[in-house]
């Protein structure tokens, strides 16, 4: 199986004081006396967090908040922890009493689905177990799952079919839900809160999803280095930002046979996989509609992400369509 490549593989945070033009694929930033590094995982992906401040013992004890918040937060919503809700709602059909923020997100992701049609659906998950499982056997047939399979997965998909409360969730037997297309863009927008409460006025926080608060401390936009497709240790384009945030999603991002035909983003109207850009990256004022929205873009002609720019209140769509060709779309 190919490897998840780097995009979604490290948080961070670089805050105000000395200063620090972060690029993430582009030019390393100067050495700095005053900088802090954390890394470790966050949603089974390699984390780093990074944070510029004068005070050493205040920047560890934002860190030290930042990565409890993350932690807290995996803990609901990953699909690589036993004991996370997410896994335990997939495994039983049912969360009593869950937690709010469970129910926040569940909630949005559910409104995304009904802005977008269902090209944005948190119920794909029995198409991932039925890819995986396929391309993990020896010998898999390398034109993907039998078409009767991929039917009888999707008798198992619909945003429609979750029960949603502030008591209970439940979902049909069968049913599984994923929050990897908005998780991580709700985590930024939750470390982006943290921080502004604890008086920080220039950061980039990226938790997979990049979100910047205000300018950098020279006064300059935040620059976002957006991957090329073909070699993502290069950089396609920059993306200027402040008090923005900035999501991508790519069918490189990861794919389940070695020819990179069968890929994470999933049709939930055909049980198919995106095709139709090597790369979308979307610009909104947080993190979590960033996020779903590049996930939905992903499935969707050009007509039709333009008719959902200003409703979804994207302000920014770059593409690079099957033929490597960028164009920007914007509100």
């Amino acid at each position: 199986m190919a490897q998840m490549l780097s995009r979604r593989r490290f948080i961070r945070i670089s805050a105000a004081a000395a200063g620090l033009s972060l690029v993430p694929f582009g030019r390393e930033a100067m050495a700095d006396a005053n900088l802090l590094t954390w890394r470790g995982t966050m949603l089974g992906a390699v984390a780093t967090m990074k944070i510029h401040h004068e005070h050493p013992h205040e920047a560890e004890r934002l860190i030290a908040a930042a990565c409890s918040e993350a932690r807290r937060l995996e803990r609901l919503f990953s699909l690589y922890r036993e004991d996370s809700a997410l896994v335990e709602l997939n495994r039983t059909g049912v969360l009593v009493d869950p937690a709010a923020e469970f129910v926040d997100l569940l909630e949005i992701s559910l409104r995304y689905a009904e802005l977008t049609n269902g090209a944005f659906d948190p119920t794909v998950q029995p198409l991932w177990r039925l890819y995986a499982d396929h391309f993990s056997r020896a010998l898999a047939d390398p034109n993907g799952p039998a078409p009767a399979d991929v039917q009888a997965a999707l008798a198992n998909v619909g945003y429609r079919r979750p029960h949603v409360s502030r008591d209970r969730i439940a979902i049909p037997r069968g049913a599984a839900i994923t929050l990897n297309g908005i998780a991580q863009g709700y985590i930024t927008d939750r470390i982006v809160d943290l921080l502004r409460a604890q008086g920080i006025a220039h950061s980039l926080v990226d938790m997979g999803e990049s979100r910047a608060i205000g300018p950098r401390p020279d006064g300059q936009p935040w620059e976002i280095g957006i991957a090329d497709p073909d070699s993502v240790n290069l950089t396609a384009t920059v993306i200027p930002i402040v008090n923005r945030a900035v999501s991508t999603s790519g069918s490189y991002g990861f794919c389940f046979d070695a020819g990179g035909r069968f890929n994470h983003l999933f049709d939930p109207s055909s049980g198919g996989c995106a095709e139709r850009y090597r790369s979308v990256t979307t610009v909104a004022a947080d993190a979590t509609t960033a996020d779903a929205m590049s996930t939905a873009f992903s499935l969707m002609a050009e007509p039709q992400i333009r008719s959902l720019l200003v409703p979804a209140k994207i302000e920014r769509v770059h593409l690079i369509d099957a033929r490597g060709t960028p164009s920007d779309l914007t509100a």
